[in-house]
């Protein structure tokens, strides 16, 4: 049987989903695409459009994960886009939380900042330093879109989710991360503009360069082998077989990317999270909203396999397998 690696109890869940429903039928006018098609391409019925910025959007997650537990010791935002380059967007949510004092960062690694999120905390609790944890994934994918690349803005959708972690003797938390890096993808996802590179004062930059572009396809392609040899490498390399995983929470990337999992990674369907039919891909909020959703379902019980996994920009893959 696998052995925690850091132990934690995830105490508090909480997520939030903007009011606001945009359907494939109403994008289809602003994409120029059928409603059929949008369906077919990204698995997407429907994804929600958020008025308040990631800030708000992820202070009412946190506030629901955090309950009337105490304030935590530290405060980590995974997210894949920030409220602004500087200061970090922690210190805005901290700022919406009307909290202060509290240490606060963000992990960035695109769709996967949850998932490094937790593997960092993880090792704060093991060493103490920290006890009670927060981590916030907030994104506002839906203010990226550009609609002259159709597929990757019918996928965007906008929500946030949080969790709370604490030191926890019992045998609950991390058994295993996992991450790998492939650069020779990093310029199939993007948004090129933001940074040092194609500043907004040069003459070079237009639009296009802040909005959010991606070849879902050659991302699917190269990723998939990828993915499904993480799978093999983390049940081998912890003892584990398909249905010692009681649920296995994948990115949202799109729906055959979620639907894979069952049809070429040996799990059965029943196990999947797949929530994008409902709010398409919200980036890195993305994982994050899957894991409190099957929460608030009643799918999570103690002692349970979780299996978290995904891809991000870069082209990066990585998981996380967590007794809860």
């Amino acid at each position: 049987m696998a052995k925690v690696l850091h132990s934690f109890k995830i105490t508090g869940f909480g997520s939030y989903l903007p009011p606001k429903i945009q359907t494939s039928k109403e994008l289809s006018e602003l994409i120029n695409k059928s409603e059929d098609w949008i369906i077919n391409r990204t698995g997407v019925l429907e994804r929600r459009i958020s008025e308040f910025d990631v800030d708000k959007m992820g202070a009412i997650a946190a506030k629901e994960a955090i309950g009337s537990k105490d304030k935590p010791d530290l405060i980590i935002n995974a997210s894949g886009v920030p409220k602004q380059t500087i200061p970090d967007t922690s210190i805005f949510i901290q700022k919406e939380l009307g909290f202060s004092k509290i240490p606060s960062f963000s992990v960035h690694s695109t769709c996967l900042s949850f998932l490094t999120a937790i593997k960092i905390a993880s090792s704060f609790l093991k060493t103490g330093l920290y006890n009670k944890i927060l981590i916030v994934s907030s994104d506002r994918g839906s203010r990226g879109r550009n609609f002259n690349e159709p597929e990757s803005a019918a996928l965007l959708g906008d929500a946030s989710a949080a969790i709370y972690l604490e030191n926890s003797n019992n045998k609950s938390g991390l058994i295993n991360f996992s991450m790998n890096t492939f650069p020779e993808g990093a310029n199939l996802t993007e948004v090129r503009g933001g940074g040092t590179n194609l500043h907004p004062q040069d003459d070079i930059t237009n639009i296009d360069d802040n909005l959010f572009s991606m070849n879902g396809p050659r991302v699917y392609r190269m990723a998939r082998q990828k993915v499904y040899d993480l799978i093999k490498q983390d049940l081998r390399k912890n003892k584990l077989n398909s249905d010692d995983i009681n649920l296995l929470i994948p990115h949202q990337a799109s729906g055959i990317a979620v639907k894979a999992y069952s049809k070429y990674g040996g799990f059965s369907s029943k196990k999947v999270v797949d929530i994008i039919d409902k709010t398409g891909n919200c980036v890195a909020a993305s994982i994050p909203l899957a894991l409190v959703t099957a929460f608030k379902q009643n799918k999570i019980n103690d002692g349970d396999i979780l299996y978290l996994i995904g891809t991000g920009a870069g082209l990066s893959i990585a998981s996380c397998l967590i007794k809860y």
